[in-house]
């Protein structure tokens, strides 16, 4: 492409994949320096006091804010779908909290995922989950706030009940017709990891994406980094490079994903393995979308 992808997208980091050892306001502020990216995914930075010196910097920082609650539920292993009224309202509590602390630090919603499941209970499960959504959607409406189910593996490492795309299709359809601040949020690095493709992903879930993330997962067992850790790009033996982003960002502009005037945040989800750098992988994940984007036709 020759125009910049600035224009068709807010490119944005995962603050806490990016930076895991750093502490959290000096990443932050490196972030909010780099002018290459236009948004930033926060998980909040503790109490009050915390949040509202982060709120200062990315007042200043004009980028988009977005909460991620994923980091919410897999720490404290809360199931949004458990069958137990008690676990799946524990879950509910900590997204609605979530939502509290996204509003403190300017962010217009919240992303989260899916509880385990068991192949049994899964209607049962679903409808939890319908419960802990639509729950959350309508705490969220009231602040004018939007919320978002990030679509994961269902058999491999997270083994979210959402899960492949024709089910998150079914359920987001099942949330819009009551709530329509619901949205998805897809990721290439997820995509492997469903035995899915980039193009069936998109055009099944197209209705429903609002907002996009990209990375690498490796898939082949035995291997380094197997399952949801999101690796550098072109890793051993993992599933994601160039090629794959490039194919994924020709879907997404073949599919109407290319919105100057509202433009997608389309955030790098890549983490350093043991021994890596951490801004030499988020330069590798730079130079990776430049080439991808570069090689995109017009």
């Amino acid at each position: 492409m020759k125009e910049s992808i600035h224009k068709y997208f807010r490119v944005g980091t995962i603050q806490w994949m990016s930076f895991p050892s750093r502490a959290p306001m000096e990443s932050l502020k490196a972030i909010a320096r780099d002018d290459y990216f236009d948004a930033i995914e926060v998980r909040g930075y503790g109490g009050a006091q915390e949040n509202a010196a982060a709120r200062a910097i990315l007042d200043q920082s004009h980028m988009r804010v977005c909460f991620g609650a994923q980091p919410w539920l897999l720490g404290g292993k809360l199931n949004p779908n458990a069958l137990g009224e008690g676990e799946r309202k524990k879950a509910e509590d900590t997204l609605l909290q979530a939502v509290d602390a996204a509003e403190s630090l300017g962010a217009g919603g919240i992303a989260f995922l899916a509880g385990h499941w068991e192949e049994a209970s899964k209607e049962q499960a679903y409808d939890q989950l319908l419960k802990t959504t639509r729950a959350v959607c309508g705490y969220a409406a009231g602040k004018n706030m939007n919320v978002e189910l990030e679509v994961f593996d269902f058999d491999m490492d997270k083994a979210a009940l959402i899960g492949p795309a024709p089910l998150a299709a079914r359920f987001a359809a099942d949330m819009r017709a009551t709530h329509p601040n619901f949205g998805l949020l897809v990721d290439l690095s997820h995509f492997p990891t469903t035995y899915e493709t980039s193009r069936f992903v998109i055009r099944t879930l197209r209705p429903y994406i609002t907002h996009l993330h990209f990375g690498n997962a490796v898939v082949k067992k035995g291997c380094d980094g197997f399952g949801d850790l999101h690796p550098r790009m072109g890793y051993p033996n993992s599933a994601n490079d160039t090629a794959e982003l490039l194919d994924y960002l020709r879907v997404l502009k073949e599919e109407g994903f290319f919105c100057p005037e509202d433009p997608y945040v389309l955030s790098m989800e890549v983490t350093p393995r043991p021994g890596e750098d951490e801004e030499i992988i988020l330069a590798n994940t730079k130079r990776v979308l430049n080439r991808a984007w570069a090689l995109l036709e017009d």
